[in-house]
């Protein structure tokens, strides 16, 4: 199969393993630039479908999947769309140099076609598996991506507020499928959470930038571009504020949506404490740890993350299911 190798000249302040060539297919170039590893976030589809009730139904746990299938399509092709925009800008940053356009595994062209057919695919998944309804949805989420990959990401805090509204998206497209209705207070929580998790990225890298502009000489710095444009409106103590406000929103609507849980009213509150821990570990690994990586990785790969979760699903699950 052709490989392609990606060629890196040295880079500043760069160690030099960072910075040599890897040997990719292009299929591989591919599936690393559709990045998989941040479908993780689709799986916010099946929470209509959990909440609900009807997770023991198998007609709509298709419908779910399917659309979960639709979201993960139209999000990769707008992973491509946002590579294929800023490949140039790219190119000088020391770790985005490495992905899979920029560093010319994955040509140009073949990245176009392939956002193109993602794209497809996802409305048609969508459209022709489950209703025209969440065809639709899913067609406003690429919209919506595309818009932030051109203009919205590059203006401060409608970048955050994009995010999240893309989370939103996610989550009623999950409830249309199954024919569920998404609680008020249900959408308010995950939008502060997806606000939290948003928020605390851009913190992440503005300390980022921050490390870097100072372990670099002034002429350096000068000459290295910011991960983001828009981390130049932001500053750490605005950050913070905004970190704190939507950390106390998040778990106060979450405290009043289990109080208030359609189906099984307070005894939702048995999946707070899950949610409580889960908040407070990933603030204690941006705070207190000073961990990079990115918000997918931290969630499938910190243990503590790890339990947050799955004590969450297995007390909501016992709750909603069991001693229903």
């Amino acid at each position: 199969m052709e490989t392609v190798t990606e060629e890196r000249p040295p880079v500043s302040g760069v160690p030099a393993s960072a910075t040599a060539p890897v040997a990719r297919s292009k299929p591989h170039a591919l599936l690393v630039a559709m990045r998989p590893q941040e479908w993780i976030k689709n799986l916010l589809v099946f929470a209509g479908l959990l909440f609900s009730g009807k997770l023991d139904e198998g007609a709509q746990v298709l419908d779910a999947t399917l659309a979960f299938t639709a979201f993960c399509a139209i999000s990769s092709a707008g992973y491509l769309f946002n590579d294929l925009r800023d490949r140039a800008h790219d190119r000088q940053h020391p770790e985005k140099r490495l992905r899979p356009i920029a560093s010319g595994a994955l040509p140009v062209a073949t990245a176009w076609a392939w956002a193109i057919v993602l794209a497809v695919i996802g409305v048609g998944v969508a459209l022709i598996g489950v209703s025209p309804e969440v065809a639709g949805l899913v067609a406003l989420y690429g919209v919506i991506t595309a818009a932030y990959s051109l203009v919205l990401k590059r203006l401060v805090i409608l970048d955050v507020m994009t995010i999240a509204s893309l989370f939103l998206l996610r989550v009623v497209g999950g409830a249309v499928a199954v024919e569920a209705e998404a609680s008020e207070w249900l959408l308010l929580c995950t939008a502060m959470l997806a606000l939290f998790l948003g928020f605390t990225k851009r913190r992440q890298e503005a300390m980022s930038e921050q490390s870097v502009a100072a372990s670099s000489s002034a002429a350096t710095a000068a000459r290295s571009p910011v991960t983001r444009p828009v981390l130049e409106h932001y500053s750490l103590a605005f950050l913070d504020q905004m970190v704190a406000m939507v950390t106390a929103a998040a778990i106060m609507s979450y405290a009043i949506y289990a109080v208030n849980s359609p189906l099984i009213g307070t005894r939702m509150l048995a999946t707070a404490p899950s949610v409580l821990y889960g908040i407070f570990r990933y603030l204690y690994l941006i705070y207190d740890r000073g961990d990079t990586r990115s918000t997918s990785a931290i969630l499938t790969q910190d243990p503590g993350m790890i339990f947050a979760a799955v004590t969450w699903v297995g007390a909501a699950l016992a709750m909603l299911y069991i001693f229903d």
